[in-house]
């Protein structure tokens, strides 16, 4: 299935295609089909969540190689690597350092309550009885809203339009014009303003100071800087 979607269809339409695909293999949704008591709902929807969390990082490897490498199989798990490093071979990548910054990313990432969107629509779908499959296929169908987790990709082109436009070699006052022309015309600054928080969010201060410690001379991040 994965193999087959085609190359212009986002990644994120193409994970959640997947995730809903596996509902086929639903514990839950098969137990509730025999009649198993109410009582016992939470073991098959746990065993489906525990499913689910396994398959997830080779359904994004496969979707990733596909899109953004040569499409090759992301290979095997090795038990001595951890998490995210295991994560980074799967996507094709053994920098040490990038495998750190996968590390903080997932972990800054990992911690979402029940009020933003993607964790909403999946209680909400899955308050209906959807299985575990169901309810985070919705949710990351959420997540993929520009107001949501597609932030992130809508940043990376705002930013590589400004170096377009006016390039590396800017002066605040260039920068400033740009930004005002941009929300002049009726555009956002993505990445700016949030619909909780209040101040900076948590999870830029940590990459900022990776970014800091790691890329203090990197053209973009001192861009972002320079914006910040």
């Amino acid at each position: 299935m994965l193999d087959n979607f085609p190359d212009n269809l986002h990644p994120m339409a193409q994970f959640v295609a997947a995730i809903a695909a596996l509902n086929n293999e639903s514990k839950f949704a098969a137990a509730y089909a025999r009649g198993v008591p109410k009582s016992s709902y939470w073991e098959y929807a746990y065993e489906d969540s525990m499913d689910l969390l396994a398959k997830l990082p080779t359904v994004a490897a496969i979707i990733y190689r596909n899109l953004y490498r040569d499409g090759s199989a992301v290979g095997v798990i090795d038990p001595k690597k951890d998490w995210a490093g295991n994560f980074c071979s799967m996507l094709g990548y053994d920098d040490p350092l990038f495998c750190e910054l996968m590390r903080l990313y997932l972990v800054i990432h990992s911690d979402h309550e029940g009020g933003n969107v993607s964790a909403h629509t999946s209680h909400l779908v899955g308050s209906a009885l959807s299985d575990p499959y169901l309810s985070f296929a919705a949710a990351m169908a959420g997540l993929a809203g520009p107001l949501h987790g597609l932030a992130n990709q809508e940043v990376l082109v705002f930013l590589n339009k400004i170096v377009q436009e006016i390039g590396f070699n800017y002066t605040e006052d260039q920068l400033k014009d740009w930004v005002w022309k941009h929300l002049k015309s009726g555009q956002v600054v993505p990445g700016y303003g949030h619909a909780v928080l209040r101040k900076t969010d948590p999870r830029y201060e940590c990459q900022r100071q990776f970014a800091l410690k790691h890329l203090p001379k990197d053209d973009l991040f001192k861009l972002v800087s320079a914006l910040y």
